[in-house]
């Protein structure tokens, strides 16, 4: 791998193939979604919390920003990935604050909903991007529990102006087909209602794993949520629950791993992540299961996960429903060329509101890599080719730049832009990728 320009900030870095077969064990920092959301509640929590194993990155600087700004003393200490939080016991010391979030979708959904239970005036902002991603369904859910927020502009999206004083609670009915972290938002809000919060479930929920992994988080301080994951239909959270300050060690983030998964795909070799196993609720792990359809080989314990790539670097096509899986539909997107037949990945037209259109920018990318890709409403089939040399353009969204970089290894003249946008949720990518080629 050869990084083009050696400052902080790079602006482009030309990936260079790799001769063998990658074999090691990744260095995974701490999962994003769950340290956001063991921050938030441990700043709604009774008496003190340390987060051990935490991610330090973009988005959750963001986060433990706001929380401080609110009143919350969070201190975090990156060298030993680790965040204590004095609670706040339900409420935020803070009686008016202008939050800003950049493009940190966890953040903005999570804190529009907590902010309702504090006493003020409250304004969440981000960058140009994140003013174009709905919260509609957030804002009209909290107000139908009896809170008070507002898109500034009146278009669904932030700026979010959130007049606080107190959640009533009752009965709230949000579709569930942009995003689950909407309902993440409402759940933890939910024990310091004034009455019992139930969620309603219009239509088909999308990402369902981020639901449990915020019910295990919630369980873990205190809170036991009842989630419905039969038919995930509704949730409800009965009043009178409070969290409570305690230790709580954040696993991997399954997410980020899958990069080195597919890396192991594409290369012929093997490589395992300690601290993601059959224990872990989170639903991108299920990548792998994706990857042993295509001819991989995987290993799971409770602790640990390792998926080794077909000898002869050739992975089977077929068709994928993404729907639960979504942030790891990037990365196979990026592998598919090095599949030995049409791949179609579908389940994901939420996929368009994050960070960018995570469809229509990885179908211009992989054809300026000379794939033939048809791209509909939920997803793609990426019909492969061999690949052509191409600057990746990465649209200010960390999982671009991730995902084709694995192109990189195996592919010749694949160059990532931007490719400090990792920092969003793994700022030390390219260097613990670099560790693996390198076999450091």
């Amino acid at each position: 791998m050869y990084i083009a320009n050696a400052s902080f900030r790079q602006d482009i870095i030309a990936m260079q193939p790799i001769s063998r077969a990658i074999s090691g064990t990744a260095a995974v920092p701490g999962s994003k979604s769950i340290t956001n959301r063991a921050l938030l509640i441990a700043a709604l929590a009774e008496g003190p919390s340390t987060l051990t194993g935490a991610l330090f990155s973009d988005d959750t600087r963001y986060m433990a920003g706001a929380l401080n700004q609110l009143g919350i003393t969070v201190r975090g200490d990156e060298d030993a990935e680790r965040f204590d939080v004095e609670g706040g016991d339900g409420t935020f010391p803070a009686s008016s604050g202008m939050l800003f979030v950049g493009n940190s979708g966890t953040t903005a959904r999570f804190l529009t909903a907590a902010l309702t239970l504090g006493t003020g005036e409250f304004h969440l902002d981000g960058v140009p991007r994140m003013r174009e991603r709905p919260i509609a369904p957030l804002i009209d859910a909290l107000n139908q529990l009896g809170a008070d927020v507002v898109s500034a502009e009146g278009n669904g999206c932030p700026p979010i102006v959130i007049r606080a004083r107190g959640l009533r609670g009752g009965t709230a009915r949000l579709a569930g087909d942009t995003s689950s972290q909407f309902f993440t938002g409402l759940l933890i809000a939910a024990p310091y209602a004034q009455t019992g919060v139930r969620i309603e479930v219009e239509g088909e929920l999308v990402s369902k794993p981020y639901i449990t992994i915020t019910a295990d988080v919630m369980t873990a301080f205190g809170v036991t949520p009842e989630i419905d994951d039969a038919a995930w239909r509704s949730f409800a959270v009965a009043p009178g629950q409070r969290y409570r300050g305690r230790h709580y060690v954040v696993e991997p983030d399954a997410s980020n791993a899958s990069y080195f998964f597919a890396a192991a795909a594409v290369s012929g070799g093997e490589i395992a992540v300690d601290g993601l196993g059959s224990r872990s609720h989170q639903g991108d792990l299920q990548f792998v299961r994706v990857l042993e359809t295509m001819g991989c080989e995987v290993t799971m314990s409770e602790t640990s996960t390792s998926v080794r790539g077909p000898a002869d670097g050739r992975l089977r096509g077929g068709e994928f429903d993404f729907n639960a899986i979504s942030d790891t539909a990037q990365t196979l997107a990026a592998i598919a060329p090095f599949a030995d037949g049409p791949v179609t990945i579908r389940g994901i037209a939420h996929n368009r509101v994050k960070e960018t259109d995570r469809i229509g920018a990885v179908a211009t990318e992989l054809r300026k890599l000379g794939q033939v890709v048809t791209e509909f409403d939920d997803g793609m089939t990426i019909d492969p080719r061999p690949v052509t040399p191409a600057e990746i353009e990465t649209y200010d969204d960390h999982r671009m730049a991730m995902s084709f970089a694995i192109t990189g290894l195996r592919a010749s003249g694949v160059s990532i832009l931007d490719p400090a946008c990792v920092a969003k949720t793994f700022p030390s990518f390219f260097e613990r990728l670099a560790d693996l080629t390198h076999g450091r």
